[in-house]
């Protein structure tokens, strides 16, 4: 399992019938809270933007700079900072709640309004004339959590997310601090929310997300931060990412071993702590299905969490594909060198 210069392998592959139909290249880095690479698959130096995967990073910061303790904020809004929701009416009223105990409204929200993700919700919204607003953003338990620290601080609100904003500069050197990185000259855009975004690879990814979860490199104040936001998702997974998730099912499968946290175009990040491992992919061609594909088949192969991706839970590895009729004709499945490779590889990480 070198890394790679040239074209990523393939990680995940579709079939339908008896053919392999479609194919997806990406990159999968494993690390230890020590530095030491336990897995790399494809080119794992390569600069990606996270995206929404470090949401759970960025919510650190909600804890340090005190407005949790402060606005008395429990572990449904801890798990929301870190969510890209559905919009359902629970994460939507939940936002709108916690932007009335901190004294604002939906209004101060700088993430945009866009429908909730899902048929019925949309539905529930036109049958009540009603027209999306910002707490309907994926993006908005992440945002109110921005806006509660710069409240907390006595930081202007408006503008919070601009990349000058002392509340965006504090989440981004909690990463750079985590991933023991240097951004320098990295490539920035913006989210699609709107925040700032900056190119980071697939390794200083991983190692954020290890000692996110094995904390014991941590300063105490920072590793009790970062145990308060694993806790807050094992606890409520609903509220990470909704109704019929991988997100959700995922840490509801892990039963406190792991969490998870998805990224738009293809990324994917974890957090072990029994492992003290982190886990960072990148696919190619930004398909989330291989994506949640891939994630699977790396928890897997750790030793001692194979059993939590059986039974009905399987298919957070292998997941069938349906015909309109409900036919299974097919399924998304990890590549079986690239599943072997993992296994080979993570064999002997200690997983207690």
């Amino acid at each position: 399992m070198n890394k790679s210069t040239t074209e990523n392998p393939v990680i995940v592959e579709v079939t339908r019938g008896g053919m392999v139909e479609s194919r997806h290249r990406g990159a999968i880095s494993i690390m230890r809270s020590d530095g030491h690479a336990i897995a790399s698959l494809g080119d794992v130096d390569r600069l990606i933007y996270p995206r929404s995967a470090i949401k759970p990073l960025q919510a650190i910061y909600l804890i340090e700079s005190g407005a949790a303790d402060a606005y008395a904020l429990n572990n449904r809004h801890l798990a929301l900072a870190c969510a890209s929701h559905n919009g359902e009416s629970e994460h939507v009223e939940t936002v709108r709640a916690w932007l009335n105990q901190i004294g604002l409204s939906e209004s101060d929200l700088e993430c945009g309004a866009h429908p909730p993700r899902r048929g019925k919700d949309r539905k529930r919204l036109i049958l009540d004339g009603l027209d999306p607003g910002s707490a309907h953003n994926n993006c908005s338990g992440k945002h109110t959590g921005f806006l509660s620290s710069a409240k907390h601080m006595g930081l202007a609100t408006h503008g919070y997310i601009n990349k000058d904003h002392p509340v965006q500069g504090a989440v981004l050197d909690i990463l750079a601090t985590l991933g023991d990185t240097n951004f320098g000259d990295a490539p920035t855009g913006f989210d699609g929310c709107g925040i700032p975004v900056v190119g980071i690879g697939l390794e200083p990814l991983a190692l954020a997300f290890a000692r996110f979860a094995g904390r014991t490199t941590l300063p105490f104040d920072r590793a009790r931060a970062a145990e308060r936001i694993f806790d807050a998702m094992v606890e409520e997974p609903f509220m990470v990412a909704g109704t019929d998730r991988w997100c959700t099912r995922a840490i509801q499968a892990g039963a406190g071993a792991f969490v998870v946290k998805t990224g738009a175009e293809g990324v994917f990040c974890a957090a072990v702590p029994r492992a003290g491992v982190g886990i960072a992919i990148k696919i190619d061609d930004g398909a989330h299905r291989a994506s949640e594909s891939a994630m699977g088949a790396a928890l897997a192969s750790l030793p001692g969490l194979a059993h939590l991706f059986a039974d009905k839970n399987a298919d957070l590895i292998s997941s069938p594909i349906l015909n309109v009729a409900g036919r299974h004709v097919g399924e998304i499945r990890p590549q079986p060198e690239c599943r072997q490779a993992l296994v080979d590889a993570l064999s002997e990480v200690l997983v207690s």
